[in-house]
């Protein structure tokens, strides 16, 4: 039951209503003041019980006891007028006394809700109640003074009950308004209020003469609004009622503002309507409107300071890294180009310091970013006691500051500066799930005294030098020259042309031929890009490869290269260019690798070319499998899915170990030519070979070995039972045109000399001629 009066608030209202018609029909102004102290008093119990369960604080739950006793008090001095005139002065002062007490316990809500705020609704309250009382003056309390049986001081009274009526109604909007969520206790508190201003303004206009006796009816709407009240208290949603709220909605300043303006204009209209009845009511007039007009001057003044508080706080928000506290990128860029402004007149030279941490990326990831904002505020702190006092230190992104010393005595002076802030990253930095060490990599640019270059510059300067300290190995510092500049400058046309580059038609797939060495027999083919420009620059592998990777460019390349190789190998095979088990080999990048499509990517091109998947194999280097394995893995199982067969290149130059070859779907190894190229005079590369051969043939691995360039490793490779190579010894990669002379060459060649086959071989003489002829 006590659940069901909790959430069924109406419950109240409705029981006093109900109370309030039976009162009404047996037509007794004693039963009807009688039930009102009844269901006045009602809210000692009800507001302990709320204190209870913890839904107010039991000061409040004082206050609304109070508020109890002197509303029972006010109705039942009302009810006993008629029969004791003596006692209308005091059930005045307790009506006087219990509006007081409702905007007391209203303007505790709303200070509670507004918070900082509450300031300017006092003042606007002010406003309210000037104007309010300018309105009552003119309407209800100098025509009462005409009844001098009143007396002066009970005319006062009933003048003052008009403004503390709009006071409430003002702080009720107020509270209403800031009220985000429209909770029923808010909903409710909001009837009880305006039924109880509406019972007080029909007491008013009785008091004043200008109705009859209205007090069944003010009664009547006054126990219905105890009603709500204890509603209000009894729902759940009353505990959010002191709860502080959000700025004010738009709507919310609109109704605030309009009740202010009408505040101010309303008394103004009336009173230029109206003429003064003689000088005590002119003397009145002038200053009430001289209060209200100081009061309004005083609001203005608080909104003025208010508004220009508030854009010193927005300006500084805007300038601040909301994270550490220190400069954002804007104002550094302020702070670089003043000291520049300044720097023309002596000899210093500002210095910028960009710092970037190095693998942060790895501490996000694998703590969680509470723990990265942790460390990004600890680095703040050491930068800012690592610096001069005369430097800046600012964020200006997500791990990266910049350290701005305006007047660098020396060079000496600045790399000094840089390693002592290299310095203050060596030790551990503690968080809570242990201490963890952070690098950083440092860039220094100076600008020259007269130089003429302004903070964007200095900063691409000091960025460049950062990327080139990431570059040597992080955890170093670099300082910027030109050639750092150049070799930038030249990265991005290089970047920017390559985004064009497949469009335009400059990429061109070339092919080396592998040569099965025991028969002699071209038996595959690795395909390899090669990008001439449109102005006829050749642009080499090594450098745009890396370019294409870091720019995710390599994408759409990469899979127009597989398209094109698998269309060749087909149109190879169709003409009899070579064997219809010739074989093309890819190479797949990291990018490509970790893309969710490249399967399908690979399955279309096959379906397109109609080369069966298992000519086909895809050449993958050893650091994809150990940076991401687990995504390796997966990609590489759905490739071999659709028979597709996986060679691992360069082997031997990165991680390799017996673990990848066991591990991962692999059924070929590719020897590095850095292991091909010692095999004639370094036994340790050839003991090296020795071993990845024998692992691979133990694995049932296919071997083939780069890079060959001489008769004396072909045979040294046949030896130690490789069965298949490539490299400039055999042929140099050619465009797919020159392909079918290359393979006709190869096959007039049959054997190389010293390499094992069941009958015959070729002479060094022809051989070498051969292979010199395929060169040119």
């Amino acid at each position: 039951m006590a659940r069901r009066l909790e959430t069924n608030g109406w419950w109240y209202p409705a029981t006093a209503g109900f109370v309030a018609l039976v009162a009404l029909f047996a037509q007794s102004r004693d039963a009807l003041g009688t039930a009102y102290v009844v269901i006045a008093l009602a809210v000692v119990p009800l507001a302990f019980a709320a204190h209870h369960r913890g839904a107010i604080e039991r000061r409040v739950a004082v206050g609304l006891t109070a508020f109890g006793f002197l509303n029972a008090a006010t109705v039942a001095l009302r009810a006993l007028e008629r029969d004791h005139p003596g006692v209308q002065s005091w059930s005045e002062i307790s009506a006087l006394l219990t509006t007081v007490f409702i905007i007391g316990g209203i303007g505790f809500v709303a200070h509670n809700r507004r918070g900082a705020d509450f300031r300017g609704v006092v003042a606007d309250g002010g406003i309210v109640a000037l104007g309010s009382w300018l309105l009552a003056w003119v309407t209800i309390v100098r025509p009462a003074l005409d009844n001098f049986d009143r007396g002066i001081w009970r005319t006062v009274l009933l003048g003052a009950m008009e403004p503390l009526g709009t006071i409430v109604l003002f702080l009720l909007v107020i509270v209403v308004f800031s009220d985000t969520a429209h909770t029923q206790a808010v909903r409710f508190l909001s009837g009880a209020v305006t039924l109880a201003i509406a019972g007080g303004v029909i007491t008013a206009l009785h008091d004043s003469g200008h109705i009859g006796d209205m007090f069944a009816l003010s009664t009547a709407l006054a126990m219905v609004a105890n009603g709500l009240l204890y509603a209000a208290l009894a729902h759940p949603s009353v505990k959010t009622l002191l709860e502080p709220q959000p700025r004010l909605r738009p709507r919310g300043m609109f109704g605030r503002i309009m009740t202010t303006t009408t505040a101010l204009v309303v008394p103004i209209v009336v009173m230029s309507a109206t003429t003064p009845a003689d000088g005590f009511d002119r003397l009145v007039r002038t200053v009430s409107v001289g209060l209200l007009a100081l009061v309004a001057t005083a609001r203005i003044i608080q909104t003025v300071r208010g508004n220009k508080f508030a854009q010193e706080a927005l300006l500084h928000t805007a300038r601040t890294d909301t994270l550490t506290g220190l400069p954002n990128r804007g104002h550094l860029l302020e702070a670089i180009n003043a000291t520049l402004h300044e720097s023309w007149k002596g000899s210093a030279h500002p210095t910028l310091f960009f710092i970037d941490l190095d693998r942060f990326k790895n501490i996000n990831d694998s703590l969680g970013h509470l723990a990265g904002d942790r460390v990004l505020m600890t680095i703040a702190d050491r930068l800012r006691r690592s610096v001069p006092e005369r430097a800046t230190v600012a964020r200006i992104s997500g791990d990266e500051y910049v350290v701005l010393d305006p007047a660098s005595p020396s060079l000496d002076n600045a790399m000094e500066l840089a390693q002592q802030l290299l310095t203050s990253f060596r030790e551990p930095l503690p968080l809570a799930s242990g201490d963890v060490f952070v690098t950083a990599s440092i860039g220094v640019a100076r600008s020259e005294p007269q130089s003429h270059r302004n903070a964007d510059v200095l900063l691409r300067h000091a960025d460049t030098a950062m990327y080139q300290a990431k570059d040597a190995g992080r955890n170093c510092v670099a300082l910027f020259d030109e050639s750092m500049h150049e070799r930038v400058a030249h990265r991005l046309t290089v970047e920017t042309a390559l985004f064009r580059a497949l469009d335009r038609r400059e990429l061109r797939m070339y092919h080396q031929p592998i040569l099965d060495m025991s028969t002699g027999d071209v038996v595959g083919f690795e395909a390899l890009m090669r990008w001439q420009q449109g102005d006829g620059t050749i642009v080499s592998p090594a450098e745009f490869i890396p370019i294409a990777e870091d720019t995710g460019t390599i994408i759409p390349i990469g899979s127009w290269a597989l398209q094109d190789a698998l269309a060749t190998l087909r149109t190879w095979i169709d003409t009899g260019v070579c064997s219809p088990l010739a074989t093309m080999s890819v190479n797949v990048s990291p990018r490509q690798l970790a893309d969710p499509d490249f399967p399908t990517i690979v399955n279309d091109a096959l379906h397109e070319s109609g080369v069966s998947p298992h000519l086909l194999w895809l050449e993958v280097t050893e650091g994809v499998m150990i940076t991401e394995p687990e995504l390796a893995l997966a990609t590489l199982r759905r490739l071999r899915s659709l028979g597709v067969r996986v060679a691992i290149d360069d082997f031997g130059t990165g991680y390799s170990s017996l673990s990848l070859l066991q591990k991962f779907p692999l059924q070929r190894i590719k020897i590095d030519r850095a292991f091909v190229h010692g095999l004639g005079d370094n036994n340790n590369d050839r003991s090296l070979v020795r071993t990845i051969i024998a692992m691979g043939l133990s694995l049932g691995l296919d071997m083939v070995a780069e890079g060959v360039e001489t008769i004396q490793q072909l045979q040294v490779l046949s030896e130690l039972g490789c069965t298949k190579a490539q490299g400039y010894l055999i042929s140099h990669p050619v465009p797919p045109d020159a392909m079918r002379s290359t393979v006709s060459a190869l096959e007039r060649m049959g054997a190389w000399p010293g390499v094992k086959k069941p009958s015959g071989f070729v002479p060094a003489v022809e051989a070498a001629t051969v292979t010199e002829q395929l060169r040119v």
